[in-house]
């Protein structure tokens, strides 16, 4: 892998980290009901600003709506990385069927985040395709959840015979189990649109807007001041856990202020930013300017200052990580032109 693919593949890594450490957290300190209502918010607006208008690029127009939908979920959560099975009945009813290891729950956060998680994102997500396919006899049957011990998230899209109230949207059946998977019947996206690069981007990206959207979604569950007090507290102890890490798989030394703006760059750069050092090199002090800022790329307002606030802490985390004692800033540019942050990595005296 190039060395900017594997900035890209880092980014996808950290970001998939924080969103697993803010979920533990919020289970943790908020509790279940507050997890439950958070990933409803999240899922409704994943599914608001991503259902309909990828289907054209996934190659799903046309399908049956319940084909389509399986399809979907098998076609976008595999690009973000995620393992997804599909076996198809008939026209009118479709399984998915998610494989263990869970990439929302990865490792060990699976035994820390409770089954709320779950029903508030299938009932975000899941119970709305219908509605938004403005389709009311279509629903989602849910026969295995991720942390009730059964085998991972699995279910069916069915179409009914008749039009669905809202509670019936969402169905579970624990005793029922899915058909026989056949590889050669799993969908794939269309080989002219997505190449390895484009598919290694992907993966960032679905990562990243997990964190766009979550930080937002939490804001509206808890509260300004509580969202960002767990947000950045998560952002950071996520840098500090994953700094070395990262390091290794750029290559870059545990070393000081030269060496994490070796590291933060080809970060940055793997966000698709555009980094370059600034001023003269030093022993104690270097710098860089990131432009572009795909993180809060159309966010404005407080959604923007409060995705910053977060995401640059957990940079701070990162280059705390390291050995040598080092501050950390980061620094809006104001020259109007230009949308960015000025980096400062200095030892501390």
């Amino acid at each position: 892998m190039s060395e900017d693919l594997r900035a890209i593949a880092a980014q996808a890594d950290i970001h998939h980290q924080y969103l697993l450490g803010l979920q533990l957290m919020v289970a943790v300190r908020e509790g279940p009901d507050v997890i439950g209502e958070w990933m409803f918010r999240l899922f409704r607006r994943q599914h608001e600003e991503k259902f309909l208008s990828s289907f054209e690029k996934l190659g799903l127009k046309g399908l049956p709506d319940a084909v389509a939908c399986a399809r979907y979920h098998v076609l976008s959560n595999s690009m973000g990385g995620v393992p997804v099975e599909y076996m198809e009945e008939s026209d009118r009813k479709a399984w998915v069927r998610f494989r263990y290891p869970r990439w929302m729950y990865d490792g060990p956060t699976l035994c820390g985040v409770p089954v709320e998680a779950s029903r508030g994102f299938l009932n975000g997500w899941y119970a709305q395709n219908g509605v938004s396919l403005k389709n009311p006899r279509l629903g989602f049957v849910c026969v295995s959840e991720d942390m009730t011990g059964q085998f991972g998230l699995c279910g069916y899209f069915r179409e009914y015979d008749h039009d669905l109230s809202a509670e019936e949207r969402l169905r579970f059946a624990p005793d029922e189990r899915p058909p026989a998977f056949d590889p050669d019947a799993q969908p794939a996206p269309p080989d002219d649109q997505w190449n390895d690069l484009r598919l290694v981007k992907a993966n960032r990206n679905y990562a990243v807007e997990y964190i766009r959207n979550g930080i937002r979604e939490l804001v509206g569950s808890i509260g300004r001041d509580r969202a960002l007090d767990l947000a950045t507290s998560a952002a950071r102890l996520t840098g500090l856990q994953n700094g070395r890490k990262l390091a290794e798989a750029l290559g870059t030394e545990d070393g000081g202020p030269h060496e994490v703006a070796e590291l933060l760059a080809a970060m940055l750069g793997g966000m698709g930013d555009g980094v370059r050092a600034e001023g003269a090199a030093s022993t104690t002090s270097a710098t860089i300017r990131q432009t572009g800022l795909r993180i809060v790329r159309g966010l404005s307002g407080a959604e923007r200052e409060d995705l910053l606030t977060c995401w640059t802490e957990l940079w701070r985390g990162v280059v705390n990580s390291h050995r040598a004692f080092m501050d950390v800033t980061a620094t809006p540019m104001t020259d109007g032109t230009v949308d960015g942050l000025d980096w400062t990595i200095a030892l501390r005296p």
